[in-house]
């Protein structure tokens, strides 16, 4: 496991900066352990995005009602603290190939492109709350946080 990189979903990274979540702890203590075995936690630039849009949306649409000024202190430790890998066109390339081969719409198309940054960079494990989005894709392990205890 020591040096593995595991892509940390963006529900995960999300309830990770938000302490008052029911799921911090949880979430908290699963990156902690990843980190303790020696596996290098990761993101992406769609992963940031994700995050800022549910941060910076309204709380009484689903998000967190944050200033981009506090989106960005949240921001700047997932950026500290995780691996970006990074976007090129062989993600785009991976991820135009899983739509097409997986039959893949709606929102999906959203988890294919994680998918294909993954199998781009050699990773194989993603810690999610939605398992489920990640059953079609045999070749990653997709795992509840809770999981690690």
């Amino acid at each position: 496991m020591a040096g593995e990189l595991y892509l940390i979903d963006s529900n995960i990274l999300i309830r990770w900066v938000q302490h008052e979540s029911p799921d911090f702890r949880t979430v908290d203590a699963s990156i902690k352990q990843l980190s303790r075995s020696g596996v290098v936690c990761c993101y992406t630039s769609q992963n940031l995005g994700e995050f800022w849009n549910v941060l910076t949306r309204p709380a009484n649409r689903n998000g967190y009602g944050f200033s981009p000024e506090q989106a960005d202190i949240r921001a700047r430790k997932v950026e500290a603290s995780l691996r970006l890998l990074p976007d090129n066109p062989a993600v785009h390339n991976e991820w135009r190939r899983l739509l097409v081969d997986y039959r893949v719409s709606g929102i999906q198309v959203h988890d294919a492109r994680l998918v294909a940054a993954m199998h781009v960079h050699g990773v194989k494990r993603i810690p999610t709350f939605n398992t489920r989005d990640f059953v079609r894709f045999d070749d990653i392990e997709a795992f509840h946080p809770a999981q690690l205890k």
